[in-house]
């Protein structure tokens, strides 16, 4: 098995140059890092793989044949149901009103088993008792999502989730699906978003960036003191109503944290297996890049100027630079401000582009981890300087969820 040197792209760029681009790969050596690095971050709490960061079931079944995972947390039902097909513990990490999938679900015994879905209110109850009355289906499992953000006056620290913030709130949610006959309350959720998903190390440096900075994780160091509280109590309040089997929390920016929690049995992550640009941006770990994307260098319009071929693949959430693919490799390279990426070609300019000829090829990192899979039929997956396997994405595999 091969070592990661940095910079990878040279050896990339070796182990590729028979595939025509777009392509993406994943680097396996970078991802097995990735994977024991995360572990060692949860400090002994098993890890539920967050799928949406990850969009391929070959990689699923890799890292979940590795110790310290156990479990997925699907984003979508109809992606749970294919999963579970194989997969005995799937959480679907969202509430769902799908009503079709939900009929999918009930009518068969051991998707029902293998699947816990989300609610936060006895609105998704009703839509589920409304596809199948308690006596003609099976139980349905259910995790109860609590708000994890952080409330300040005039200020929301986190992002727009659950209803349910208090201890008082958790007890009756839990109380009310309780004494709802045909559901089983079985696991407890609550996303801290606004540490695990918000960057707090700035990109480059100055005085603002850093104030930045700064202001990001003194919120954060209040925020989780308050949320470790609030938590605890809310746990607590529906263990008086439920046997629960798990309580699950953090993201791959707050492993190490959310492992402290006692009131937590297990955390989620994926992005950090990727290992995507925006987790350039935290300061309390880095992971290695494992998937990228190249594209190749189609005209010289100027001195100074190329142009790829493709690269309009800019990520979810408030538009910003942030969004955009980092470009890798070569050095020097930047997005011409008037147009950026483009969905078909995009203009390169900067000190690095001056060395770059036709046909040579361009490595990018994708702002968010699984929406790269959403572009691209499979990754190739290199092994040193070798393509050794290629693995499906969901699309590959004629599958999108939204």
């Amino acid at each position: 098995m091969s070592t990661v040197t940095a910079p990878p792209w040279p050896r990339l760029t070796r182990a590729t140059a028979h595939l025509p681009a777009p392509l993406a790969v994943l680097d396996r050596a970078a991802l097995e890092h990735n994977a024991d690095d995360l572990v060692r971050r949860a400090g002994g709490k098993p890890i539920r793989v967050a799928t949406k960061s990850v969009r391929s079931r070959p990689v699923l079944r890799e890292v979940l044949r590795r110790p310290g995972y156990a479990g997925l947390l699907a984003y979508a039902l109809p992606e749970a149901l294919w999963l579970a097909q194989e997969h005995e513990d799937v959480v679907v990490a969202y509430p769902t009103v799908d009503r079709v999938a939900l009929a999918e679900l009930v009518r068969d015994e051991q998707a029902a088993r293998r699947v816990t879905l989300m609610v936060d209110s006895p609105e998704h109850l009703d839509v589920v008792d409304a596809v199948a009355p308690p006596r003609q289906r099976a139980t349905v499992r259910v995790c109860l999502e609590l708000d994890a953000s952080y409330d300040l006056p005039g200020l929301r620290v986190g992002v727009w989730r659950s209803p349910v913030h208090t201890p008082e709130q958790a007890r009756s949610a839990a109380r009310a699906i309780a004494d709802r006959p045909g559901f089983d309350l079985v696991g407890v959720m609550a996303y801290e978003a606004q540490i695990a998903g918000l960057g707090n190390r700035p990109a480059r440096g100055g005085v603002a960036a850093h104030g930045r900075a700064a202001v990001v994780r003194g919120l954060q160091r209040l925020s989780w003191r308050e949320l470790t509280e609030r938590r605890a109590a809310a746990v607590a309040a529906v263990r008086e109503a439920a046997d629960l089997e798990f309580v699950n929390g953090g993201g791959t920016g707050s492993l190490e944290l959310t492992a402290q929690d006692p009131s937590v049995t297990e955390l989620a992550a994926g992005s950090g297996l990727y290992g995507p640009g925006l987790f350039d941006h935290y300061a309390s770990f880095r992971p290695r890049p494992a998937a990228a994307f190249a594209l190749d260098v189609v005209r010289r319009p100027a001195p100074g100027t190329v142009t790829t071929g493709g690269v309009g693949w800019v990520a979810s959430g408030p538009p910003g630079p942030d969004r955009l693919p980092t470009i890798a490799w070569p050095e020097g390279l930047r997005y011409v401000p008037t147009e950026g990426p483009g969905e078909v070609q995009t203009p390169l300019t900067g000190p690095g582009a001056a060395a770059l000829r036709v046909g040579d090829r361009v490595w990018f990192r994708h702002a968010k981890a699984g929406e790269l899979c959403e572009r691209v039929d499979v990754l190739h997956v290199v092994d040193g300087e070798e393509v050794t396997a290629t693995w499906a994405t969901y699309r590959g595999e004629g599958r999108t969820f939204g």
